[in-house]
């Protein structure tokens, strides 16, 4: 079975050398391997690493780089999926890191007869401080991140979607490719016309990779924001690939106005239910969160971060519904 591995990336240059390297010495057979690198018009040296790795190793059955003028990851994947070569292409992501069994793992799963597979994806850090654990456990937990099964599951299912997926060539040819409208929800709408075409995603935890936590605050909050602006976007181009959970955030950063201006009125029942149960959620999934790791005094923090990881979620949300009704998408025929 011959395995292209592609990767997307826009200004990767301090990530993507070590994902090379992990590429590199990936224990399936390199002469089955067809490595695939598309720069999205990178301003950095993004794309001379991905050029020096084409001339520098030799044992791989093909290597493209190649350019993705759309810059979006929909229509960087759309790229990828118009030019691989191989039976399988598995998509990771430039900040990802993968264990030398990784594309092993993927063909093993494949040559039982699924169509699609992939596996959990927990985040890790680039260096060990207490501030970034701090954030690893808020992004780690479920409180933190989302209820979907593909993420934290220990048992081999099928799912909705995943990262880092792996797909027979049958079944990229007989979806298409990306929705090049979409940004951050692009995923969930290609994994839904996957499972509308009548294929399964299998997930199974022994397929596991990574992926590289946002290391500030700042990052993590503007991540959320995009994630809960796509969300509402996404409502016009494909409600169906969306779950109850993606909307949560939104609800509850609409509970907090109507409460603060109930409790403004002097009607501050609401309210105090509201504010009471959240916090003892918050410090209850926070507890959960720093069970049996190393105790830092940051940790202290965690109940703070997960209000400002789900009202950032959530604002993204509400600008977005705002922005549905003058959002000019178009709808693709057939």
């Amino acid at each position: 079975m011959i395995v292209s591995v592609c990767v997307v990336a826009y200004n990767e240059e301090k990530v993507l050398g070590k994902l090379l390297e992990d590429i590199k010495v990936q224990d399936y057979d390199h002469a089955k391997m067809e490595v695939v690198l598309i720069d999205s018009m990178s301003t950095d040296h993004t794309r001379e690493i991905m050029e020096n790795f084409q001339k520098q190793t030799k044992d791989f059955k093909n290597i493209q780089v190649l350019e993705n003028p759309g810059k979006k990851q929909a229509s960087g994947w759309n790229v990828a999926i118009k030019s691989f070569s191989g039976d399988v292409m598995i998509r990771i992501d430039a900040h990802a890191s993968i264990p030398s069994e990784f594309v092993r793992k993927n063909v093993e799963i494949l040559e039982t007869g699924e169509m699609v597979s992939g596996g959990p994806r927990p985040n890790i850090i680039d260096e060990s401080t207490p501030w970034k654990e701090t954030l690893l456990l808020a992004e780690q937990s479920m409180f933190g991140s989302s209820m979907a099964s593909y993420r934290r599951s220990h048992k081999k299912q099928y799912v909705k979607s995943l990262f880092h997926g792996a797909y027979r060539r049958e079944v990229l040819e007989k979806v298409g490719g990306f929705d090049e409208q979409l940004g951050r929800t692009e995923d969930n709408e290609f994994h839904y016309k996957i499972r509308q075409a009548g294929y399964q995603i299998c997930y199974s935890p022994e397929i596991i990779s990574y992926q590289h936590a946002r290391s500030t605050l700042s990052g993590m909050l503007k991540q959320k924001y995009g994630n809960g602006y796509w969300v509402a976007l996404t409502l016009k181009a494909c409600p169906e690939c969306l779950a109850i959970y993606h909307f949560v955030p939104f609800v509850f950063v609409g509970g907090i106005t109507v409460t603060s201006a109930l409790a403004a009125c002097h009607h501050s029942l609401l309210a105090k239910l509201m504010w009471g149960a959240y916090s003892c959620l918050a410090v209850v999934m926070s507890f959960m969160a720093v069970k049996g790791k190393k105790k830092y005094w940051q940790e202290l923090l965690l109940p703070i971060l997960f209000f400002l990881l789900h009202v950032s979620y959530g604002i993204g949300s509400l600008v977005g519904f705002l922005k549905l009704p003058f959002w000019k998408y178009k709808h693709k025929q057939g």
